[in-house]
């Protein structure tokens, strides 16, 4: 009986250990060593908004120095607000929106995959397997509130909480960021993880940009994982 229960110690020790010392940026969404389901996803709206969005590019390219200025101040991922140099109608406006908000989260082909968060000596890290794999090779220290990644160090920024209107609809989380710039080009890399304001997923937003020193994009990649949340 004291074999079977060392056995049994042996067992539940590290799981046990794992969740007391999850850091708390982790645990609202996912439990330690507990693999959940999850899909790379893609948000994508009615194909009746192209039309509206084709008349707003037409604007921004005739008029840019404008476009440029009245954008800059505007909400990343939320619909710039009505203006009637916008080439649309305030009626088409108003539709525009009424499509935008119709828009959903559609699993990209093969984007199934597994998320497990884990403990690495120190660190912690988010495995992820398939085409969300480039997760597993950042590490997170809670010693720094930093994330180590193959390009450099990402830090703490300030915590999100996304309008309904935002590209991802309302949700909050926490985001890390790095800007490196050396000398030849200027690469960025941001990742953040959260859930959506109804608790019915958990999501997992990952970027990195590279531009060259002239403003010439290199390489842009992203992807949102939307994942089964912690209950």
């Amino acid at each position: 009986m004291k074999a079977l229960f060392t056995g049994l110690l042996l067992l539940l020790t590290p799981f046990s250990f794992a969740q007391e010392n999850a850091p708390s940026i982790f645990t609202d969404y996912l439990t330690p060593n507990q693999p959940v389901k999850g899909e790379i996803v893609a948000v994508v709206p009615p194909e009746e908004i192209e039309q509206y969005i084709h008349k707003v590019e037409k604007i921004r390219v005739s008029d840019p120095d404008w476009f440029e200025e009245y954008s800059k101040n505007a909400k990343p991922g939320i619909p710039l607000p009505f203006h009637e140099k916008l080439g649309l109608t305030k009626t088409e406006y108003e539709e525009y929106l009424e499509l935008w908000d119709q828009r959903e989260m559609k699993p990209l082909p093969q984007g199934e995959i597994i998320v497990r968060l884990e403990q690495k000596g120190e660190k912690w890290r988010i495995r992820a397997t398939g085409n969300a794999s480039d997760l597993t090779t950042m590490f997170y220290d809670p010693s720094s509130d930093t994330f180590t990644t193959t390009s450099g160090t990402l830090k703490r920024i300030a915590d999100i909480n996304a309008d309904k209107r935002s590209i991802l609809g309302a949700w909050s989380g926490k985001e890390w960021k790095m800007e490196l710039d050396d000398g030849f080009g200027i690469t960025k890399e941001n990742l953040a993880i959260g859930k959506l304001t109804d608790n019915s997923y958990g999501l997992i937003v990952y970027r990195i940009q590279e531009v060259s020193d002239t403003g010439r994009k290199l390489f842009d990649k992203s992807m949102v994982i939307r994942f089964a949340i912690k209950r």
